[in-house]
């Protein structure tokens, strides 16, 4: 794939810019594809408008039960809930009452104990990025990069010059300067900030740690690799609410691909948390 050209298609989706750059397959289908799988995403997951998760979570808001026939909300609360039980009820789309749902595979029933609502978040970018890679590898592209908002990222394949592809987090506040560089391939990232212009986006709520419904005002960023979109979603997310010791627990699990870097380091803390330049 030497010096293939790319093909490339933006659009805004999941409440944020969407880029798509393919590479080695020219066949427009297969971008309007990856889009398809992008925006059918957000019509399952959006609460900005009528979707099956509103529709779910007018069910649930009373503590009631309700069959999910939408088959990609069905798929993300599958997930979620194995991501929940995961970092140890640290990602919790439901605002710390993910413990009162049951959800019935068989039946595809959901209900709860409680009263709750959904709001999929970041969760829904790296899940609709995973859809979107199923769909161009379906069309037989051998190599892609996809990115919501900048902020999720996925990689499908090689990078069309051969290897890994090579990605630097840039510094939230500090132009110039980056936290970390990683080499990725058939993997995502993400990153979640409490700094910086996504963080201090008009409507933007506050962190809280579904634990123990802590706000969270630390100034740091978190920063998670992972096979798909939606478990790296979950995990960037977990670490910038965790405690220290859920956050030592976390990234012991895969030291090479999860970190939190506070923004007020201390000196000759055992790990480098500032930027290099």
């Amino acid at each position: 794939m030497t010096g293939a050209a790319a093909s490339v298609a933006r659009f805004a989706a999941m409440g944020t810019r969407v880029e798509l750059h393919v590479f080695g397959c020219d066949d427009p289908a297969a971008l309007a594809a990856a889009r398809a799988a992008i925006l059918s995403v957000e019509d399952a997951l959006t609460i900005h408008r009528p979707s099956p998760t509103t529709a779910l979570n007018d069910a649930l808001s009373s503590g009631g039960n309700a069959v999910v026939e939408d088959r990609l909300l069905f798929g993300a609360l599958v997930q979620v809930d194995a991501l929940w039980r995961g970092t140890g009820g640290l990602f919790d789309p439901s605002l710390g009452h993910w413990s009162a749902l049951t959800i019935d595979r068989a039946s595809r029933r959901v209900s709860s104990t409680r009263p709750l609502t959904f709001d999929f978040g970041g969760f829904g970018k790296g899940y609709a990025l995973d859809r979107a890679v199923t769909a161009l590898r379906a069309m037989g592209v051998p190599s892609a990069l996809l990115s919501a908002g900048e902020s999720s990222i996925a990689v499908l394949g090689q990078h069309p010059l051969g290897g890994d592809w090579p990605l630097a987090v840039p510094h939230p506040a500090n132009d110039g300067a980056w936290l970390v560089e990683l080499e990725l391939q058939d993997a995502a990232l993400s990153i979640s900030s409490t700094i910086g212009p996504g963080a201090a986006k008009p409507g933007r709520a506050a962190m809280i740690r579904p634990t123990d419904g802590a706000i969270v005002t630390t100034a740091a960023t978190a920063i998670a690799a992972a096979a798909t979109g939606a478990e790296a979603e979950a995990l960037s997310t977990a670490l910038l609410v965790s405690d220290p010791v859920a956050r030592d627990r976390l990234c012991a699990a895969a030291p090479e691909q999860r970190f939190l870097f506070p923004h007020a380091a201390p000196v000759g803390a055992e790990r480098a948390l500032e930027p290099t330049a």
